[in-house]
């Protein structure tokens, strides 16, 4: 099972659309779809800064700008299903459509290890993965990547978070971040082919568990 992240950088790149219309045409039973935040988000962060309030409030608020930002993914391919929880997903995936996930889910009401703006939508799309034992997650970003460069490398240049590395590191599945225009290359990947180039960014690190699986309360 994949898990690919389209961050919110391409919700007005004429890209999207065809990214949509790949996943639900070859992801059905195989691909998890997560939303970025997009201008939602920015527009939390922008309230944050001029109201001064806690960030458990601005986390939920951000949560909401990724279920925004879902309901628009879904109204641009109905083939993607909306699914809020992890058995909705996996009973989604058993019927052999592809799911999108609306993640209200992750609405808190203390303070956790996902409520602070170190952990964005690319680490909650790797929460998923490991929470779905997945075995492939994909980071799609909107902006130019230089090939060579690591996970390390994104996160000190802010185009992954801050906490992704982290727990990056001990993931027991592959972590691919690819720009927009590798839609082509990551299709042959889902339907098995030999990929013509390597991705731009690529890991698969050792088994560990720094993040909560299933059947555990959440350490967030």
């Amino acid at each position: 099972m994949w898990v690919v992240k389209l961050g919110g950088s391409l919700s007005r790149d004429a890209r999207l659309p065809h990214w949509l219309q790949m996943l639900a045409e070859f992801g059905g039973g195989r691909v998890t779809v997560v939303p970025g935040g997009a201008a939602f988000a920015e527009a939390v962060r922008d309230a944050q800064a001029h109201w001064g309030f806690d960030d458990v409030a601005a986390h939920n608020m951000a949560v909401l700008a990724m279920a925004q930002t879902a309901q628009m993914l879904h109204a641009l391919e109905r083939r993607l299903v909306l699914v809020t929880d992890e058995d909705g997903i996996r009973s989604t995936l058993h019927s052999g459509r592809p799911a999108l996930w609306l993640p209200l889910s992750l609405l808190r009401d203390a303070p956790d290890q996902l409520t602070s703006w170190e952990v964005t939508s690319d680490s909650l799309a790797l929460w998923l993965a490991r929470r779905l034992n997945a075995e492939r997650l994909v980071v799609v970003k909107a902006c130019e990547l230089k090939p060579g460069h690591t996970i390390a490398d994104l996160g000190a240049t802010g185009v992954l978070d801050v906490r992704f590395g982290h727990w990056a590191s001990d993931a027991a599945f592959v972590i691919e971040v690819v720009q927009g225009d590798e839609i082509e290359r990551v299709r042959d990947a889902l339907l098995g082919r030999p990929a013509v180039a390597p991705p731009f960014v690529a890991t698969k690190a050792n088994a560990g568990a720094r993040l909560p699986r299933k059947g555990r309360k959440p350490a967030v």
